[in-house]
């Protein structure tokens, strides 16, 4: 078997799926990463009007999580991000939930994602539009990771927090490269998620564990309540293109790319990652299923954005950050046009090619041009039996159930 990701589902999903439950967004990522570039999906022709050399160019799944396709996308990502960016530090801000709600996630990803972004943003603002602190409005990047280094399910909020703000007319800067005291930000995210929590629980938004009883509800509570919340606060970075880059690895392509398996067959796959700890590089042989539930549970929820702006980043206050850069006697913000498509370029006479032809096999993936962004889950469909993994090993595919209203 070939050490790719394509290679690996389409050698192995078919009997994988049989023994997993998969929610429908998992499926047809599982599908367009072993459709991708293939003839099921057909291809574009190009010819050269001088020499008739015929060039056929497979057409990609487009899939957020397929690592095949999605260089380009986030190359084109990371420039418009740059052209964004303000000419200032930047702060790069690192939310992580305690793993005692990881099961509560699995069981409510639409409600949890959102609220990660909505609590990690209301608190940087909060806190920042304070006099005491900042005292202006900053503009924020936020991308949500849900795994860690070895695919383990790990959610966690990148920030990427511009060191000045506006107030009023005036450009104020984070002083003594001191953005916020980590205990008062500890202090109000955990508070405002909490909260958030017990309300909807009250309220019957959110579904519980099927094994889960009243008290075991009120346990984890009170344990990650008083537990010390993991939030760093790194920077500042200038411009902010370091963080930018980082994250841009990780807005599409999925978890996993092809470069980090080094080896997979019909038992196990053996894949490199770099440990944070003590910044090595190192491996990991898990077996096949156990690698492809850690590679399938990080399927983002289909039409979630992974990445949201706010503040001086979002997208209706380009005149608010001309206003900035007007302040500090910089060029205002361009704006962004994608690239031109290339033409390909014949390799006998050099001569730009004439696209003839346009084949497609399937439209699940591709249609008019653009992503299917969103579709149907069957995330109310029961499960008969869910077996938890520990979290530091692998992790359940769950459909949701939910708990019946009292």
């Amino acid at each position: 078997m070939e050490a790719t990701l394509q290679s690996i589902f389409r050698s192995e999903f078919g009997s994988y799926r049989k023994m997993h439950g998969l929610s429908i967004d998992q499926i047809k990522a599982a599908q367009a990463i072993m459709d991708c570039q293939s003839d099921e999906l057909g291809h574009e022709e190009w010819l050269c009007r001088d020499d008739d050399y015929v060039l056929r160019q497979p057409h990609s799944c487009r899939h957020r999580s397929c690592p095949l396709c999605n260089g380009s996308k986030s190359r084109e990502w990371l420039d418009k991000i740059k052209s964004k960016l303000l000419p200032c530090d930047h702060y790069h801000v690192v939310f992580t939930l305690p793993h005692e709600l990881n099961a509560i996630w699995h069981y409510n990803r639409r409600w949890c994602a959102d609220k990660l972004f909505q609590a990690t943003a209301e608190t940087l603002r909060e806190l920042l539009k304070d006099e005491r602190y900042l005292g202006g409005e900053v503009g924020l990047l936020s991308s949500l990771h849900t795994w860690g280094r070895t695919q383990i399910f790990h959610p966690h909020m990148h920030v990427l927090v511009t060191g000045i703000g506006l107030h009023s007319d005036d450009v104020c800067r984070v002083e003594n490269d001191f953005l916020l005291p980590v205990g008062v930000l500890k202090a109000k995210f955990c508070g405002k998620w909490l909260s958030w929590l017990n309300e909807a629980y009250a309220n019957n938004e959110i579904t519980l564990p099927q094994e889960w009883i009243e008290l075991e509800w009120r346990r984890v509570l009170r344990q990650v309540s008083r537990k010390n919340w993991n939030i760093r606060i790194q920077g500042a970075y200038k411009h902010g293109d370091g963080v930018a880059i980082y994250l841009s690895r990780y807005v599409r392509g999925g978890t996993i790319k092809n470069q980090q398996i080094i080896s997979a067959d019909d038992q196990r796959v053996t894949f490199c990652y770099k440990d944070h700890h003590d910044c090595k590089s190192k491996t990991m042989t898990l077996p096949i299923a156990h690698f492809m539930t850690r590679v399938l549970w990080h399927v983002a929820v289909a039409g979630q954005h992974q990445v949201r702006y706010y503040g001086l980043y979002a997208s209706g206050a380009r005149e608010k950050r001309d206003k900035v850069r007007s302040t500090l006697g910089v060029e205002l913000e361009k704006v962004f046009e994608k690239p031109d498509r290339e033409v390909p370029i014949c390799p006998m006479c050099g001569h730009d090619l004439m696209h003839v032809m346009s084949i497609r096999r399937k439209i699940s993936y591709i249609r008019n041009s653009r992503v299917q962004q969103c579709v149907t889950t069957d995330r109310d469909r029961p499960v008969a039996h869910i077996d938890y993994l520990n979290h530091e090993t692998s992790l359940p595919i769950i459909c949701a159930v939910r708990r019946p209203l009292n």
